[in-house]
């Protein structure tokens, strides 16, 4: 403990420089302007803030980057509620509930729900990074090819949660989604799929123009297609668009602690696995919170629980990734990787010894994540009033500025023309899809997925063609058992306690989840798998003492009826 405090002070000492606090900064506003704008992703504004480190110690080219990291992380929701187009991918969860509430007359609260959500979950992974990054990092050195297809198969699940009151539609639109990510060559085999002998099609669909074309130009055509409403503003006026209420934001999240600790806890872990990143976990965790809720049918209408989950996740899954690259040397995702390369470039190698070895360098990184956060707290406060002031525009203004900038920020990516009609392409399928009333999320959730499903499943069955391993590795059944009970689990909480076999389901996850984690080296998840197994004994036994008797039965032995 006192070797910690030691590090800490040590770390302090190295961040305590003007010049490094005034990059960080700049990198952080540098980040939140890069969120914001729909197609300028976090991975462009790192890529773009690499060179100017070459120069800077290895502290403060870091801490610049690391400023860049969590300001673009926030950056991401601004747009996403005030304009229903996600800035990252990251911020895709953040608006089916931020744009509700937006639209609602209250953009300031869900602003200030987002930002604060967003501060205490990377507080609580800087904790855990400083705390326990090297016990936490050797988790996602047991997963292989088989544990992250799994995985995958269980977020998959969630479409059955994110597709509202009809699941035929959004199954549909799940599926499309995953036919979209299997349009291009094989990265295994170079097998060319989908392309119809077009040169363009040979790559596939890039993520980022599928991703701003359904949401972005979907929504813009939605909204001027009525010559009226295109020349009224996104937000009427006399709504409390100018006023940022931070104390009701504070006390609206903190009111939901549970939601909050358990999304940053999903973020975290979901950080700490290889190539997993924000993507997943905002979307992961919103599931979750809806899941949990006892009232999930106002998920989707401007819920507050629906911006705390996503927001607080993404944010504690940079401090997940920068466990895996400091204690293991292993980017978790494609910023913590052009970070590693930066350690590099100033002769420092991230390894299991590194944090003991370099504690300088590892504690200055993790203070000035820790720190990053405030400064992204300060200067959203700041910013938030201009950025919801453009609400304020009139629609058809609005409209055209938003395209030309997301236009603009998909050609930057890979100056490639045909990104541009990727682009124009789902932006009509996204609008044709919202005329028939197909939900747009699940499509989404098919195309992040299908690429990192497919690819996973072609390495495992490269390595092994024997498709017990699914089933035989502690990690891939746990998923795989979660993923089972998640499909059921929206029929389960609409029917729960009202049909004998809601009664069965707490205890039998319990029991199920207990035996892959029983199969796991060590001895703390073997405990914790007995834990399971005793409260699922416990919960199987309450039900007998209450005579498996369902809501139903009781109300008809209070009106003196027969019950079932």
């Amino acid at each position: 403990m006192i070797e910690i405090f030691d590090n800490i002070v040590l770390g302090i000492t190295a961040l305590a420089d003007i010049r490094t606090i005034g990059l960080m900064f700049l990198g952080v506003a540098a980040g939140l302007i890069a969120g914001a704008i729909p197609g300028f992703t976090i991975t462009m504004a790192i890529v773009l803030t690499l060179p100017f480190t070459f120069g800077m110690s290895a502290v403060q080219g870091l801490a610049t980057m690391l400023g860049v990291f969590v300001g673009g992380l926030s950056g991401g929701l601004m747009a996403g509620i005030l304009t229903g187009i996600p800035g990252t991918p990251s911020s895709v969860a953040t608006t089916f509930d931020g744009f509700p509430m937006a639209r609602k007359g209250q953009p300031g609260l869900a602003l200030g729900i987002g930002v604060w959500s967003s501060f205490f979950g990377g507080v609580i992974s800087a904790v855990l990074l400083m705390s326990v990054a090297p016990q936490l990092a050797r988790i996602g050195l047991e997963f292989g090819p088989w544990d992250y297809f799994s995985l995958v198969l269980f977020a998959l699940t969630i479409t059955a949660s994110l597709a509202g009151d009809d699941l035929v539609k959004g199954l549909i639109a799940g599926a499309f989604g995953l036919l979209v990510a299997t349009v291009g060559s094989d990265e295994i085999n170079g097998v060319e799929r989908f392309n119809f002998g077009s040169d363009a099609l040979e790559q596939g669909f890039a993520f980022l123009p599928v991703l701003v074309g359904l949401f972005a130009f979907s929504q813009l055509l939605t909204d001027i297609q009525d010559r009226v409403k295109a020349k009224l503003p996104l937000m009427p006026a006399g709504t409390e668009a100018v006023r940022i209420e931070h104390r009701q934001a504070i006390r609206a999240v903190l009111s939901r602690w549970r939601n909050l600790f358990r999304s940053s806890m999903i973020g975290v872990f979901t950080g700490i696995l290889p190539a997993a990143g924000g993507s997943i976990s905002n979307i992961l965790a919103y599931d979750q919170a809806k899941k949990a809720s006892k009232t999930p049918e106002q998920f989707g209408t401007g819920c507050i629980d629906g911006i705390v989950a996503p927001e607080s996740a993404n944010n504690a899954t940079a401090g997940g990734a920068l466990i895996t690259m400091m204690a293991l040397g292993i980017p978790g995702d494609i910023v913590t990787a052009i970070m590693l390369g930066a350690l590099l470039i100033h002769d420092v190698i991230p390894s299991p010894t590194f944090i003991t070895e370099q504690p300088t360098i590892a504690y200055s990184i993790f203070i000035a994540f820790f720190v990053a956060n405030f400064i992204m707290v300060g200067l959203q406060s700041v910013c938030l009033r201009a950025f919801v002031l453009v609400t304020r525009l009139r629609m058809y203004i609005l409209a055209t500025v938003i395209l030309v900038y997301c236009s603009i920020g998909i050609f930057a990516l890979n100056n490639i023309t045909f990104d541009i009609w990727t682009l124009l392409i789902f932006g009509i399928i996204g609008y044709c899809m919202k005329l028939l009333r197909f939900p747009l999320a699940p499509m989404i959730l098919g195309v992040v997925l299908g690429h990192i499903a497919e690819l996973n499943l072609n390495r495992s069955l490269s390595t092994s063609d024997d498709l017990l391993l699914f089933l035989t590795r502690p990690w891939s059944l746990f998923f795989l058992i979660l993923g089972l009970f998640s499909m059921f689990f929206p029929l389960y909480q609409k029917r729960r306690g009202k049909e004998k076999w809601t009664l069965f389901y707490p205890a039998a996850l319990s029991l199920a989840l207990s035996l892959p984690l029983f199969l796991m080296d060590g001895t703390v998840r073997p405990a914790l798998a007995l834990a399971l197994f005793l409260l699922a004994g416990y919960m199987l036994w309450r039900q007998s003492r209450n005579g498996w008797r369902v809501e139903a039965a009781v109300d008809d032995a209070e009106k003196g009826l027969p019950g079932e």
